[in-house]
């Protein structure tokens, strides 16, 4: 099993995918537990938007770093991601509903959203970096058994 594992990230190949997807969670979270912690009463839109935007500017930079790549394991990077992206799917969608059931509308509504928007995002392409990073990218992997 070890001989399986990618040498690439120790000779520092990888871009920080995990560490970016990780921080832009982090601002999601920081700005879920301010609105939560407001509601009912309004909430400061303006500092949540800011961090959503901040946010939502990781994650594309995430995406945009993961396109450079060209010796990656992308069949398991989607399938991790895949699996991951539909589990959260269903959460958030279940959250959605509980936030309009609890009547929560209007701009505080949307910028939810869009937080569970790039949440939902942002932890299938950690989670598939995560797990492709160590994997024999496919390449390598056709070569190694045409030899």
């Amino acid at each position: 099993m070890v001989s399986r594992l990618v040498s690439a990230n120790r000779a520092g190949k990888l871009p920080p995918v995990a560490e970016i997807a990780v921080a832009a969670m982090a601002l999601i979270v920081i700005g879920g537990i301010t609105l939560a912690s407001r509601l009912p009463h309004p909430a400061p839109l303006p500092v949540l938007v800011a961090l959503l935007a901040a946010a939502a500017v990781l994650v594309l930079l995430d995406v945009v770093l993961l396109a450079r790549l060209r010796d990656f394991a992308w069949p398991l990077f989607f399938q991790v991601a895949k699996w991951t992206l539909l589990a959260y799917a269903v959460m958030y969608g279940i959250l959605e509903f509980t936030f309009v059931y609890d009547h929560v509308t209007g701009s505080t509504l949307a910028v939810l959203t869009l937080m569970l928007v790039v949440f939902a995002v942002d932890i299938p392409v950690l989670f598939g970096f995560s797990v492709a990073r160590y994997a024999t990218p496919g390449p390598a992997k056709a070569d190694s058994q045409a030899s």
